[in-house]
């Protein structure tokens, strides 16, 4: 005996087979959970960020469009009267070009000296480790011992160095009175501190390019210097574009070294080697004008920001290339994956009408 079942029970079935299971708390929660989770791992650092580096900057602009009395702590609004004040003060051009005098003389030589470190540390040579955390030595002594070492190393009567050069037949040299001379002895107290920590930043960027490029280049014949200049450097790019940047970056914020070469700290008699924030610390808690301060550290801001953006599109032309595997520009890439989709949408209503897609679809319906 065969049960027929009637077509109305057939569809109260169906629609109570189909009705949504209900979602309950739980599910909802590890959903939400799945969701915030990462933001919730990673919200520290912005809200710390936010607190000792947003509020701050944002703070200084504030202050640098006023007179600020730091007793009251409250200002009077100038406008730009304090940013006009700074560059018409002709110690602000001497402080800008000693700042990138010594910026120029100690980071082109840094970052030569640097790829040439790391690339004598790149090669099979005995206690490797031990030479790649010698080179970190000077990064980690403090500035302030640097300082006064090399400071007293350069004195303009008892210093080592004219000491040196007097017993090669060299008259002394005038390290603190001298302007370039100042400019050379703080560029090298920089080039000592910072060399051996880009060298080992370059080394790993050497050590992560595939050793099969040097065997094929041995076996066509090319030498170490050919290797060098055709893989290495290359290679280095993107990593020396970082170096580039982040060496202007404390190049043009230099303080210690500058503070620390003689004994008053204010940038020589005549100003022979102050620099920007030398000058902005003077500003501040010499003669306590915090707003003019804060104006000086928005253009030191400014100045550096422009700077950045000239490395980003001199550099921009050496990497367009590097990590790509194809030479597409971006229009050629956009028509390629137009022309991909086109392709895929022809090859299903092909699919779609082809007889074997038509019998197909019968059987399902059966």
């Amino acid at each position: 005996m065969s049960t027929v079942t009637s077509p109305s029970r057939r569809a109260g079935a169906g629609a109570a087979a189909k009705t949504p299971k209900r979602i309950g708390f739980g599910n909802k929660l590890s959903s939400w959970d799945l969701k915030l989770s990462p933001y919730l791992y990673i919200s520290p650092f912005f809200i710390l960020f936010l607190v000792v580096g947003l509020f701050p900057i944002g703070y200084t602009a504030v202050i640098s469009f006023m007179d600020w009395d730091l007793v009251r702590n409250s200002g009077t609004f100038v406008g730009f009267d304090q940013y006009a004040t700074v560059i018409a003060d002709p110690k602000f051009w001497s402080a800008l070009r000693n700042t990138f005098s010594i910026f120029l003389l100690s980071s082109v030589p840094q970052l030569i000296a640097a790829v040439f470190i790391a690339a004598l540390l790149d090669q099979n040579i005995r206690a490797k480790t031990f030479w790649r955390m010698g080179v970190l030595v000077p990064y980690v002594m403090a500035p302030v011992a640097v300082a006064l070492i090399f400071s007293n190393m350069f004195g303009d009567q008892y210093g080592l160095v004219n000491t040196w050069l007097g017993n090669l037949g060299i008259q002394p040299i005038m390290w603190h009175s001298n302007t370039f001379a100042s400019h050379i002895a703080i560029a090298t107290m920089v080039n000592f501190r910072w060399t051996g920590y880009n060298s080992l930043i370059l080394l790993a960027a050497m050590q992560a390019i595939p050793r099969d490029y040097y065997e094929a280049a041995t076996v066509d014949g090319a030498g170490k210097v050919r290797q060098f200049f055709a893989i290495t450097m290359p290679s280095l790019r993107p990593t020396l574009i970082f170096v580039i940047i982040t060496s202007t970056i404390g190049g043009l914020q230099i303080f210690d070294e500058p503070r620390m070469y003689d004994q008053t700290g204010t940038g020589g008699a005549n100003n022979q080697w102050l620099t920007i924030s030398l000058w902005l610390y003077d500003i501040g808690w010499g003669q306590w004008n915090l707003g003019r301060a804060a104006a000086l550290a928005w253009i030191l801001f400014l100045i550096i920001l422009v700077i950045g953006v000239i490395n980003l599109f001199i550099t921009r032309g050496l990497v367009r290339d590097e990590g790509t595997r194809n030479a597409l520009t971006k229009a050629q890439m956009r028509a390629a994956r137009k022309d991909a989709k086109a392709q895929v949408a022809a090859d299903r209503a092909r699919h779609a009408t082809s007889p074997r897609a038509a019998d197909t679809t019968k059987e399902v319906a059966r």
